[in-house]
């Protein structure tokens, strides 16, 4: 039976899949993370990419994927951190999502060094996702740091623009919408470019395309950003 443990009962994106990941130049990274998903290896990997380039996507991807995985979603928890940390049991995979949002907080940083040693004594894995590889984290805890050095590197390479609007232009053609130049051009001019906040937009607009019977256009773009601003 597969269980998955999302502390605090987070909210699980449907989208978060392997599936749903637009790979270019990432395709040996995320054939990776599927293998491991289904067969974690001790100690675990660490998932290292900027801002855009899909971390949480995969993280959540391989709980979604695996099975007996928890997820700590550190960025999201804020001052919660160090309480998650402690209170989560040793697992099969426990992922850690946003290392540096705990980098230089003394307590936090012990509770994750004891979760990692509670993992690997059991036999677990993690998957410990940062911006930045280990050196440049900034934690306090040295061995918190040698222990993040100790998992497998995985670098995650940020698509270019070209790559991101085929993506786009893709993900809407498989829903029947046609995603014109000039709607690309306002979304890269007026949205963030993170790809994931693209495709999240791509969602609601594919919704309200059917709503309200209208066809794709930077008009109907204007309105659903509009709407859910105000």
């Amino acid at each position: 039976m597969t269980h998955r443990q999302l502390p605090l009962a987070l909210r699980f994106p449907q989208g978060a899949r392997f599936d749903r990941y637009a790979p270019d130049g990432n395709e040996a990274v995320v054939a990776a993370l599927r293998a491991f998903a289904e067969a974690p290896s001790t100690p675990g990997s660490l998932l290292v990419g900027a801002s855009g380039t899909g971390k949480t996507h995969l993280a959540m991807a391989v709980v979604a994927a695996g099975s007996d995985a928890a997820l700590l979603p550190l960025a999201e928890f804020g001052t919660r951190a160090e309480a998650a940390l402690s209170a989560t049991t040793a697992r099969t995979l426990v992922v850690i999502d946003d290392v540096d949002a705990i980098a230089g907080q003394r307590a936090a940083e012990i509770a994750l060094f004891d979760l990692f040693n509670r993992t690997r004594d059991g036999g677990g894995a993690l998957l410990v996702t940062a911006p930045v590889n280990v050196p440049r984290l900034g934690l306090v805890l040295p061995d918190l740091a040698s222990r993040l050095a100790s998992l497998s590197l995985l670098n995650l390479q940020p698509l270019d623009d070209a790559a991101r609007r085929r993506v786009i232009h893709a993900r809407g053609a498989a829903r029947g919408m046609d995603v014109g130049d000039d709607v690309l051009d306002f979304l890269f001019r007026r949205y963030p470019r993170d790809l994931g906040a693209l495709l999240d937009l791509l969602d609601r607009l594919d919704r309200e395309t059917l709503a309200r019977k209208r066809r794709l256009t930077v008009q109907l773009v204007r309105d659903v950003i509009r709407d859910a601003d105000a």
